[in-house]
């Protein structure tokens, strides 16, 4: 009925092979678009903002990049909180050094320190994989928090360890900084979001997204048919470190405007973005801003429904939600491995053939 593609002719290889090859794929896409774009920025105020709209963007950009690590080439992480450390830390000495360079370029630049770093921390991966693999990234993550604790040059030897953002204006709009607007902030993310989500598509179905899948499927049999170890797992790393430490950048100078290496890229950010992408979906772009969606709505959503919905106190709420929270992974974990896009999936499947039995 509403999802067929009955009519819907497909003349050439490329229009075959379009990352929405249905016309009603291409229609909620823009239309979500639209809204985002539109809509969201006349509405949007302080709250939405800092509690909504700027964690989930910050977040689902680094849940891509680890989703492209873990869920696309099956090499396990637990360093994000390190790599988005080294975005952030990169994007600020760049900004107080060059405080005329445009901020998309610091941004960029940022990630692509971040992917220097992760391809250095990759190396391990051609020799060891699995809980190997994982803790010596957790490794990652220690060493690059205590780097960043103990020397004086990444934050400018300021004595409280803390780091914040300059004031920064994109084409005379002021997008960092304590008189920044909401929507300018939202807008600036959500395009920067929009574009690399796009790119992020593209390369998975390209040549080096199979071969990233080749490796995780079996990394033997993808090497017999002539892909190279080094190259998919390395280009792995680089390609995810990338996102997150874009992702790093934008969670310290958009959304936090301050940060300390300690409190905020510490373990739980590891955990925290790792959660995203198993609720989400593993090998799915679409997971990843459907898990940081779940991960960002569902503890506001139940602090607000215990403590004003039934008078729970806040410690006890607090409580209540760390261990919802805990229990919904299990169960996404058991029930359906892959996550929130699956589910997505399943749904599309079963509207294109109702109302026949599936």
């Amino acid at each position: 009925m509403l999802y067929r593609e009955t009519g819907q002719f497909k003349p050439t290889y490329q229009a075959d092979q379009a990352i929405f090859p249905i016309a009603q794929d291409r229609w909620f896409i823009t239309a979500v678009l639209a809204v985002a774009f539109l809509v969201v920025p006349l509405l949007i105020d302080d709250y939405w903002a800092n509690a909504i709209f700027l964690p989930f963007l910050a977040y689902a950009l680094a849940a891509i990049g680890l989703n492209i690590l873990t869920g696309y080439c099956g090499q396990v992480s637990l360093g994000t909180g390190g790599f988005m450390a080294v975005g952030a830390f990169s994007a600020f000495k760049l900004m107080t050094a060059f405080p005329d360079l445009n901020f998309i370029i610091v941004v960029i630049l940022a990630g692509g320190v971040t992917a220097l770093v992760g391809v250095l921390f990759g190396l391990p991966s051609l020799r060891i994989k699995g809980f190997y693999l994982a803790v010596a990234t957790l490794a990652a993550q220690f060493f690059l928090v205590w780097l960043f604790n103990k020397v004086g040059w990444f934050i400018n030897y300021n004595a409280t360890g803390q780091v914040t953002a300059p004031p920064v204006e994109f084409f005379g709009v002021l997008i960092i900084g304590p008189e920044a607007t909401p929507p300018a902030r939202y807008l600036f993310c959500l395009a920067f979001v929009a574009v690399f989500a796009l790119a992020a598509k593209n390369i998975v179905r390209g040549r080096i997204g199979r071969s990233w899948m080749a490796i995780r499927d079996m990394d033997i049999a993808a090497e017999l048919i002539g892909i190279r170890p080094l190259e998919a797992k390395l280009s792995a790393f680089a390609v995810s470190s990338f996102y997150v430490g874009m992702a790093g950048a934008l969670y310290f100078a958009v959304w936090l405007g301050a940060a300390e290496p300690g409190e905020a890229f510490g373990i739980e950010q590891s955990f925290f973005v790792l959660f995203i992408i198993i609720v989400g979906g593993l090998g799915s772009i679409l997971g990843s801003f459907l898990g940081a969606a779940f991960m960002v709505l569902m503890p506001i959503l139940l602090k607000n429904f215990m403590v004003n919905g039934i008078g729970v106190e806040v410690v006890t709420a607090k409580h209540v939600e760390i261990t919802t929270m805990g229990i919904l992974i299990v169960f996404f974990l058991i029930v359906e491995p892959h996550g929130l896009a699956r589910l997505w999936q399943i749904t599309k499947e079963k509207l294109r053939l109702w109302p026949f039995p599936h």
